[in-house]
């Protein structure tokens, strides 16, 4: 089987890790297979995949519908005789279909990462329930809640949970934050790993850090913020200096070996108001750190609150300042947490059950089933 991986995003986020890992995982564990990804040419998934020595094409898109993308997804699989597309994004499935209209391409599978709803308008309607799309691998329960909404054909719709690589062992970061920080010894680190765009709502995570520092004068906190920088950045920065807040927070933009930091946190921390389910999350729970989390999209499918984390609702900041108080006053807690996410994660939220589940259906799908 031949399978091409379409990505038509630039920049990364947890829908391009998932991508990388599942590709990776897939190639391993099914090496009769061949796996060819396509993507926007400089963007940060071409630079992670060559790193990797995984077979990755690239091509123009400077516009968002851009033909020469389309173009190049045809000659993709003329040349390679490709049996399925895999589409990762909403862009990359306009511009399957816009190559559809122009050769005959194999049979679709979508990902819906995210718990968006999707727009009740009649383009955006037809390019969803595009007949070519044979399966919709939505990752969370709730995620494909939300999209049955706008799909004619439900069963259609598959939940495929997107893993992490349990069993490697992440080399240790060159950044070691206590000291590229200054932080005394009694100080407590709080993590997040979120690009600066609307459904992380950092706006709340700052607001979080305002009722800890200047209400409940929590001096001793520390957070830390990595994600990319967008034009929501500077808004962020000056409500920061506006309470305040300098000493007691750092926003470390995008770092491309984030994940190798979480080790370093105390507690990892989440205030996204939309999510399907995030790979912070999953890495936390690998790296053994305690997660409080609002319960939103697919969050609540891999933390049960009490259970193995905490979980408050979107936008409560004094919800999530108060649940983050119990957590760092409660070590027995922290341990219980840490304990059964890291065996949640190896039980259900591998790369490799992942890449068995999309392979199962990838072949049910070629064999016309």
């Amino acid at each position: 089987m031949k399978i091409l991986h379409l990505s038509a995003v630039k920049t990364w986020g947890g829908g391009e890790n998932h991508i990388f890992n599942l590709v990776k995982t897939l190639n391993s564990t099914y090496p009769e297979n061949k796996n060819f990804v396509l993507c926007p040419n400089n963007s940060a998934l071409y630079q992670k995949l060559k790193e990797n020595d995984l077979s990755v094409s690239t091509s123009f898109l400077s516009l968002k519908i851009d033909p020469r993308y389309s173009s190049k997804i045809i000659a993709i699989c003329r040349k390679e005789k490709i049996d399925l597309i895999h589409i990762h994004d909403p862009t990359a499935l306009t511009l399957s279909i816009i190559a559809d209209k122009l050769y005959r391409l194999p049979p679709f599978v979508l990902s819906k990462k995210t718990s968006f709803p999707i727009k009740d308008r009649r383009q955006t309607l037809y390019k969803y329930n595009y007949p070519k799309i044979k399966r919709i691998l939505c990752v969370s329960k709730e995620t494909r809640r939300i999209t049955s909404k706008a799909i004619v054909e439900k069963d259609k719709l598959e939940t495929i949970y997107h893993g992490t690589n349990v069993s490697a062992n992440p080399y240790p970061s060159s950044i070691i934050l206590r000291e590229q920080l200054n932080l005394k010894e009694h100080q407590i680190l709080i993590g997040n790993i979120a690009n600066h765009i609307r459904a992380k709502d950092l706006d709340t995570f700052i607001n979080v850090i305002d009722q800890l520092v200047n209400v409940q004068n929590k001096k001793e906190l520390h957070f830390i913020q990595i994600g990319a920088f967008s034009k929501r950045t500077d808004a962020l920065i000056h409500r920061v200096r506006l309470l305040h807040l300098e000493d007691h927070i750092t926003f470390m933009g995008f770092q491309p070996i984030a994940s190798q930091l979480i080790s370093q946190f105390n507690i990892s921390v989440l205030t996204s108001q939309s999510e399907g389910v995030p790979q912070f999350i999953y890495e936390s729970f690998l790296m053994k750190i305690p997660v409080l989390s609002t319960n939103v999209g697919g969050i609540p499918e891999i933390i049960e609150h009490g259970v193995n984390g905490l979980l408050a609702p979107a936008h409560d900041h004094i919800k999530i300042a108060n649940l983050l108080i119990t957590l760092i006053d409660n070590v027995s807690l922290q341990e219980n947490f840490i304990h059964r996410s890291h065996n949640v994660l190896i039980r259900s939220f591998s790369t490799e059950t992942m890449a068995q589940k999309t392979m199962t259906t990838y072949k049910s799908i070629v064999n016309g089933k």
